[in-house]
């Protein structure tokens, strides 16, 4: 059956989190675990390309999100209809209808984050304020590189925050802070490209498998072999462009999460599990300066900074 659905996630205030993922994980030779009278294999802590997050609950209130491609594919923000099994359309927090023409999240954001990302490498002012929405939403910003687009920084937030800082922040923060890579440097400007996520429409699910691969990202919470709670989640686009099933994806993100005990059907029934959804856009680098040519001259940036166009 479908879950209670809420606006906003139940998590403590600025609970950061990041995701990632730089290639698809072999699931071979990682250890198996059985559902019913099937064997699945799963991917090891060693092997998985979340291993290196952070996760929180008890590590400075810190909690690493995967997301492995962060794409949403910009799909609408919709729920399923239980009679008919059709697709129909969410509310936004403020009440107002979402659409396929109507999604919050902008090409415009990561030109902002590419601004704020701009602006501190080469030492300038931060930029002004952007116009697009300052309403409050949960969101992540991922950084990638090169032709294949593997992951260079991807950090987020489960808890709501007003788009204009939230993105100042973590664009710094996923760019510079993620534990995993360097800080980026301008060299690697040329080469990236910037993601937003905003997630959306947060419910409790039934069970461990009340949810949806390719419609929902999910969040985990258990409790280790250790007695301590974990925490660990993947966003809506992981689980179908890793051609996992459900349970490969729970086993995945119990791992993740640190998790090292055997995975049984009974530990599974334990896990509390919500579901969200999310709208995403990503644009490069080449995209982002085309945007803001006028502030360029020559390929180099001229004082005074960015955002010349919203005064």
């Amino acid at each position: 059956r479908m879950g209670k659905r809420r606006c906003v996630p139940p998590l403590e205030p600025k609970l950061a989190a990041g995701c990632c993922g730089v290639k698809k994980p072999k699931l071979s030779g990682s250890g198996t675990h059985s559902h019913g009278n099937q064997t699945t294999t799963v991917p090891s802590s060693s092997s998985g390309p979340l291993q290196n997050h952070q996760h929180t609950d008890g590590n400075n209130g810190r909690e690493n999100v995967s997301d492995l491609t962060l794409g949403t594919g910009n799909s609408p923000i919709t729920r399923m209809n239980p009679t008919s099994g059709a697709l129909s359309p969410l509310t936004r927090p403020n009440g107002t209808a979402n659409s396929t023409k109507n999604l919050v999240v902008t090409a415009e954001m990561c030109c902002y984050c590419f601004d704020v990302l701009y602006c501190h490498l080469y030492g300038f002012p931060q930029p002004r304020l952007p116009r697009f929405t300052n309403d409050p939403y949960p969101l992540f910003v991922t950084w990638k590189t090169g032709r294949d687009k593997r992951l260079r920084g991807c950090i987020g937030t489960f808890s709501a925050m007003n788009l204009h800082s939230g993105l100042r922040e973590y664009t710094l923060t996923s760019a510079l802070k993620d534990s995993r890579f360097p800080p980026l440097t301008r060299e690697e400007l040329p080469k990236l490209f910037c993601s937003v996520s905003l997630l959306t429409n947060f419910e409790d699910a039934s069970d461990y498998l009340d949810w949806e691969v390719g419609i929902h990202g999910i969040r985990i919470e258990f409790i280790n072999e250790k007695g301590v709670k974990r925490t660990a989640t993947y966003l809506p686009e992981v689980a179908k462009e890793q051609d996992w099933d459900q349970i490969q994806t729970i086993d995945s993100l119990l791992r993740k999460g640190g998790f090292k005990a055997p995975i049984t059907n009974d530990f599974r029934k334990t896990i509390k599990l919500t579901r969200y959804r999310s709208e995403k856009v990503t644009i490069s680098y080449a995209e982002y300066m085309a945007s803001r040519q006028h502030c360029f001259q020559n390929g180099t940036l001229h004082a005074p900074p960015l955002y010349n166009h919203y005064s």
